[in-house]
């Protein structure tokens, strides 16, 4: 989709993992996403689209609740997405700082945006049920709970299938 026609680009906003955590997600996902349809880094989305002519005041209010320590975040368990799979998150601070963001973009949130649920990252996406349920059964047998830690928000200009950074608001 080319925006350059229809206004400035949907917004969409992540969090940032640490490096370590990063890296480990990435593998996962250049193993296990189809090739021809991974344009990006793993992520963790909060908001999928926002308006692109907000963005002074969606940079604004990033940096605002970015001005906060990092915080721990649980990798919980995989979850089976039918013709996917991914990594469940789970973080009180995160619930509650989206939770914050979801007010203050109320007036902008999209149907998607408004059920924003449970954090997680996909690994693994549009490919054959049996191909995500093996996966699932790989990763689930091999599931270690642990902790990683949050470092701050990424923006981004969604452009279609590949996204351009537009902004990190690290944690102080």
């Amino acid at each position: 989709m080319n925006h350059s026609d229809d206004g400035p680009a949907p917004l969409i906003v992540t969090l940032l993992l640490d490096d370590e955590a990063q890296g480990r997600f990435d593998r996962l996902r250049e193993a296990h996403f189809p090739a021809q349809r991974n344009h990006l880094q793993a992520h963790v989305t909060l908001f999928h689209a926002l308006p692109g002519e907000q963005v002074a005041d969606v940079r604004r209010e990033l940096a605002e609740v970015a001005d906060r320590a990092p915080f721990h975040v649980a990798v919980t368990g995989v979850r089976f997405l039918g013709r996917g799979v991914a990594i469940d998150l789970d973080a009180p601070e995160l619930t509650a700082l989206r939770r914050g963001l979801a007010g203050a973009f109320d007036s902008w949130l999209t149907r998607q945006d408004r059920q924003w649920s449970r954090p997680h990252v996909t690994v693994q996406n549009k490919v054959e049920p049996e191909v995500a349920r093996a996966l699932y059964a790989d990763l689930s047998a091999a599931f270690v709970a642990e902790t990683v830690t949050a470092r701050g928000l990424g923006l981004w200009d969604y452009l279609g299938g590949p996204w351009a950074p537009a902004g990190e608001f690290l944690f102080r």
